[in-house]
């Protein structure tokens, strides 16, 4: 998501249509000159080295490509654990995710110019051939304007860049005839009717073959759209223009850009997540770099490298000293309010922020993303990849990891920037981690849990478009590629889309909206071009001086020392205000601090405390602030004191041949038993208990004794199965759901409740998979008859030598899903309304579980589990130093009712009614923003 060696935002002194070669060679010059800086450095990395693991990402992309090629295609995507590809409809629904797939084949486009880069020219012409004869744009699916624009139109668009560039060689692709430009067109004109809207910003979804509002189309109701879904456009959009000369495709997306910049934030200059395509309200009102906002800063900055109109780097620089003002918070990038952006929204960041540096170095301020990369870099140290979110002292928010290239896209633009061997080292981890635990034997999985090791059967589209492409140009010299990378721009998906294209069909009228909103600061464009001599003057150490202080930041400090205070920054001198987690209701002083909050403690006869705020009895604007956050705080540390009580999710996995631990499955704990947390692990061979319920004496010991026992689910209780299995010998087991098809997919783990009575008796350890993960076992069992597992709190490192000894196999014979537990909590905390819409109410009790009659009654109810069963949570941290709250919990309603009702559950914002005060509202829906992002 950044631009290929610099490009044009390398400075305003590039006249708005100055040659492509111009262009380029500005591009050379800002990033030719800083790396000339780092020559006398630290010990630069070998050539052969820089060979050998350039060597190893092309075998990497040809384990994955040949995967996908050989059990995949034409799907869209590789399902790289059951190794067979995944259709639209054929596969449980994922939700939005699967909003992605259109069934043209999304993995071979996306992959189309990785191929160039790759150097693999025939693979690259007989993939073009296959687009071309099998390829259909017409299917009736509803699929994603956003993902189709920035995967397929971008990925066929970034192949015909390339073809026509080898054909001009003379080598290859010389039969070829713009084929892939005219299916580029096809696909434009089947997505303009979703820019049929007021505002013309695009509807979120369109169905390929009867667009928008028809009965059969399914779709066109929608009312909201992400701000990086609408503003995520112009350069594919353009790039069709300028090709083509139809003019429209460009008018359409500048017009949407116009739009969101009208509907910016007048007084902080920052966009909202969210925005009602019709009228142009502001739906989500937190504002971040990250999920739903990413890309439309990039593509900002990078039209104005590929199109040359300034009003875009107006706009974009304008947005940056926003970002830079109330987002950024070194090394840490955190949400905000757009109306009161000096109010965080959240307590935890998204792994797409990742991309940021990398969008730094373009414009080039190199500092704050050299921080940035060194916190991102740390928090994959210690979890081996950058989770979907984490929080601000780096504890797993959502564990999920979908194999992620924003991390390597920034790495490869900071090296290209500074030429620091470091991030050399950094590449070369990522690979590490890449083979030691996502490779399977057909492809690479990505990965459910980072904390368990867990897999999930996904294999997206970007890994192949994006960061196998980082990877390889981050290792490779220039000699290592057929053509100059720096003649082109990389989209946010990393296709290439060639900077000649600013002097081509210029039809578009270029009036500059910015300066009628703005009175803009003539410092933002100080820093466009990095000026070597201001950022590295005399210190070949320069960035290794800055990441120096945040090597520990993650493993031996709590970040939110290194926080800045916002009320400390414009009340120097003060106190700072009272924090929920020091709050002690006995101390008299802190009762006053309360009170001049607005914040009443109230005393239950039920034994639950009772918080309630009124802002008006605040003593001043600024107390009342403070009230609320403190509100705030004291929800997420309900939120924490309910997740401590719950186990983690453990590990089963196969250590066996062929699989060498390859292939991990999450697996739900037991509420009794052994726990694998506090012991040594526990390793077996497995077998089938008789009967195959463990309801009575098994018939059967000798096959399980020193075993592992594999038992089904239902008929008794969980406690007498284990009891059974224990008797025969058996040194755990593993329960299988009877409900076949059941899948962690589409349904959370739970906990195995005990029986009620005293479950000291059982030793061993005890897990529970769903029927498509247990099947896995069941299926390897049939094949290899002598299968290995290992039960445990999270996976384990693969043994070298048996890697070694591993042969390669065609055939992937097992599936991993997972999922996290969810247990009803121990806690209930509820937001209630009081009598005026300014009032704040928190109350807390504790509240018991009740142990299951049988083993099914584990399984919480729809009401008592998270309704986000791919939200993860984190366990409590071992060395129990970092009390900061994440606040997982919280949900927003944008739709408002006009009469509240008295009480609202946890996980809902209290109603909205009729507002006295219209910020305070504002303020109390940026605590309790939605945190159902679309990651």
């Amino acid at each position: 998501m950044s631009q290929a060696g610099g490009g044009r935002g390398c400075g305003s002194s590039v006249p708005p249509r100055a040659p492509w070669s111009l262009v380029a060679a500005t591009a050379a010059l800002c990033l030719v000159s800083a790396t000339s800086v780092w020559t006398a450095g630290a010990a630069p990395m070998s050539r052969e080295e820089k060979q050998k693991l350039g060597n190893q990402v092309l075998e990497m992309f040809d384990h994955a490509y040949g995967n996908y090629m050989e059990h995949a295609y034409p799907a869209d995507e590789l399902m790289p654990l059951t190794c067979r590809g995944r259709v639209r409809g054929q596969e449980p629904s994922r939700g939005d995710v699967d909003d992605a797939l259109g069934k043209f084949s999304l993995t071979l486009i996306d992959s189309l110019d990785t191929l160039v880069v790759l150097n693999k020219t025939k693979e690259f012409e007989e993939a073009v051939r296959k687009v071309l004869r099998d390829v259909n744009l017409d299917n009736d699916v509803v699929v994603s304007v956003f993902e189709t624009n920035i995967r397929v139109l971008g990925g066929l668009l970034g192949g015909h860049s390339l073809a026509i560039m080898l054909k001009e060689k003379g080598e290859y692709m010389q039969w070829y005839n713009d084929e892939l430009l005219q299916m580029a067109k096809q696909l434009g004109y089947k997505l303009l009717p979703a820019f049929n809207t007021t505002s013309g910003l695009p509807y979120p979804r369109i169905n390929l073959k009867f667009g928008i509002r028809k009965p059969e189309a399914r779709t066109g109701t929608e009312t909201d759209t992400c701000t990086a879904c609408a503003g995520t456009l112009i350069l594919e959009f353009a790039a069709l223009s300028r090709f083509t000369g139809a003019t429209i495709f460009e008018e359409y997306a500048r017009k949407a850009l116009d739009f969101l910049w009208e509907k910016r934030q007048r007084s902080s200059n920052l966009v909202g997540v969210t925005i009602n395509i019709h009228t142009g309200d502001w739906v989500r009102k937190d504002s971040g770099v990250g999920a739903g906002i990413d890309s439309y800063y990039e593509y900002l900055l990078k039209a104005y490298v590929l199109l040359g109109d300034d009003s875009f780097l107006e706009r974009f620089n304008t947005h940056y000293d926003a970002i830079m003002r109330y987002i950024s918070q070194p090394p840490l990038l955190l949400d905000v309010h757009i109306h009161k952006p000096m109010l965080n929204a959240r307590t935890w960041m998204d792994a797409l922020l990742a991309f940021f540096p990398g969008l730094q170095v373009l414009k080039g301020d190199i500092r704050p993303a050299i921080e940035t990369h060194e916190m991102l870099y740390q928090v994959i140290k210690k979890h081996n990849f950058l989770p979907e979110a984490f929080t601000t002292d780096f504890r797993v928010h959502w564990a999920q990891h979908p194999l992620r290239p924003e991390f390597a896209e920034s790495t490869y633009f900071l090296y290209k920037a500074t030429g620091d061997p470091y991030y050399l080292e950094v590449g070369k981890t990522l690979i590490e981690n890449l083979n030691k635990y996502a490779r399977v034997p057909c492809g690479f999985a990505a990965m459910k849990d980072v904390r368990t090791g867990s897999h999930e059967d996904r294999m997206d589209s970007f890994f192949l478009a994006e960061m196998f492409k980082y990877l390889y140009l981050l290792f490779a010299d220039k000699e290592d590629i057929i053509f100059d990378i720096e003649d082109y721009i990389f989209t946010t998906e990393a296709h290439l889309l060639p900077l000649w294209l600013s002097t081509t069909n210029q039809s578009i009228s270029k009036k500059n909206t910015t300066s009628e909103y703005t009175e803009l600061d003539d410092s933002n464009f100080d820093w466009t071009c990095p000026n070597t001599q201001i950022l590295f003057p005399n210190d070949p150490l320069y960035a290794q001086s800055i990441r120096e202080p945040l090597k520990n930041v993650v493993d031996k400090s709590c970040p939110r020392g290194i926080i800045r205070v916002r009320e400390e920054s414009f009340r120097s001198g003060t106190k700072p205000p009272l924090r929920a987690r020091d709050f002690m209701a006995t101390n008299p002083e802190h009762l006053e601090i309360l009170k001049k909050m607005g914040v009443s403690l109230i005393h239950l006869k039920d034994g639950r405390v009772q918080l309630v705020q009124h802002a008006i009895q605040a003593a001043s604007s600024i107390d009342a602030e403070d009230g609320l956050r403190f509100m705030q705080e004291m929800i997420e540390l309900s939120s924490q004191q309910q997740k401590e009580q719950q186990l983690p999710p453990r590990a089963v996995q196969i250590v066996s041949h062929p699989f060498f631990g390859r292939v991990v499955l999450t697996a739900g704990p037991a509420q009794f038993g052994l726990d694998l947390s506090k012991h040594k692990e526990t390793r077996g061979f497995v077998a089938s208990s008789k009967p195959y319920n463990g309801c009575s004496e098994l018939t059967n010991p000798e096959a399980v004794m020193g075993k592992i026992a594999l038992i089904q689910r239902g008929q008794c209780m969980f406690a007498e199965k284990a009891r059974n299995i224990q008797n025969a010998g058996a040194i755990g087991g593993i329960v299988i759901d009877d409900n076949e098809g059941s899948s962690s997919d589409t349904a959370p783990l739970f906990q195995m409740a005990g029986d009620g009575k005293d479950t000291d008796d059982i030793k061993i350890p005890m897990l529970f998979l769903f029927s498509k993960e247990g099947s896995i076992i069941l299926d390897a069992i049939r094949e290899y008859e002598e299968v290995e597992v290992l039960l445990s709190d999270k996976a384990k490192d693969r043994d070298p030598e048996t890697e070694n000894e591993e042969q390669p196999s065609s055939e992937n014979d097992s599936q991993n899903q997972s999922a996290e537990q969810m247990t009803p909590g121990s806690q209930e905390v509820e937001l209630v309304d009081q009598e005026s819409p300014e009032d704040s109410v928190l109350s807390s009790h504790p509240e018991s579980l009740s142990p299951a009659d049988t083993d099914s009654a584990a399984n919480a109810s729809p009401s008592e589990q998270n309704p986000n069963p791919t939200e993860n949570h984190e366990p409590t941290s071992p060395d129990g130093e970092c009390t900061d709250l994440d606040d997982n919990q919280l949900q927003e309603q944008s739709e408002t009712e006009e009469e509240p009702p008295p009480s609202v559950g946890w996980g809902k914002k209290a109603q909205p009614i009729d507002s006295i005060l219209a910020d305070w509202n504002e303020d109390i829906e940026a605590f309790e923003m939605m945190e159902k992002d679309e990651l």
